[in-house]
């Protein structure tokens, strides 16, 4: 069996429990993925599948990608990515896998990119506390010091400064599946995924399983 899903994050809402308190849920379009090529240990030296998510038109697609579907017969998919799977695995090019691999109270781990938030200052982008806010100061944003002066005479690697924000994969792990509806490709999980609307996310399996 698969360990993961490609998809898409569709926005957050809440749900109620039966017990009347409701929780805050993100709702995932998860698949259909299709399997695209199987790898195995003789050939490739490991045991994986390569699968797509989300049609694309042709001429949205590299020449070397557009050859490699249709060596396998199938449209190409704007999506890539690797799953290891086990060795007896059946999965072969053409496959589809569908949100029916997630059962409610299942665990998953989340991988997604951030939202970009472009050039930022040290107090948004660390959270310094900057200096005092009235007129007569003269230290009001500014990250102060950044180095010594005569030894090393150099900026310490690593410091933190003004620089790009966002826009960086992130995984969020252990992540409750709350509701799974297939006919929909639809997964409900508990909490907050990376990414703005319409992100591409990839649902695997948690490696740490329910805490």
């Amino acid at each position: 069996m698969l360990k993961g899903l490609l998809g898409r994050k569709l926005g957050m809402t809440r749900i109620f429990t039966e017990e009347g308190l409701w929780i805050d849920v993100t709702l995932l379009e998860a698949g259909p993925c299709t399997v695209v090529q199987r790898k195995t240990k003789d050939h490739d030296g490991y045991e994986a599948v390569q699968v797509g998510f989300d049609d694309v038109m042709e001429k949205r697609c590299t020449k070397p990608l557009l050859n490699h579907f249709k060596a396998k017969g199938l449209p190409p998919k704007r999506l890539l990515r690797e799953f290891r799977v086990e060795a007896a695995s059946e999965l072969k090019a053409g496959d589809e896998v569908r949100t029916d691999i997630f059962k409610a109270g299942d665990h998953v781990d989340i991988c997604g990119t951030s939202k970009g938030k472009g050039f930022q200052g040290v107090m948004k982008r660390h959270g310094f506390k900057g200096g005092p806010g009235g007129h007569g100061s003269m230290f009001h944003r500014a990250p102060g010091s950044i180095g010594a002066s005569a030894d090393p005479s150099e900026v310490v690697k690593g410091k933190k400064m003004p620089g790009h924000m966002g826009d960086v994969k992130i995984t969020v792990q252990n992540l409750q599946v709350v509701d799974v509806v297939p006919e929909k490709n639809l997964l409900v999980v508990r909490g907050a995924v990376p990414g703005a609307r319409g992100g591409f996310v990839v649902v695997k399996h948690s490696v740490k399983g329910s805490k």
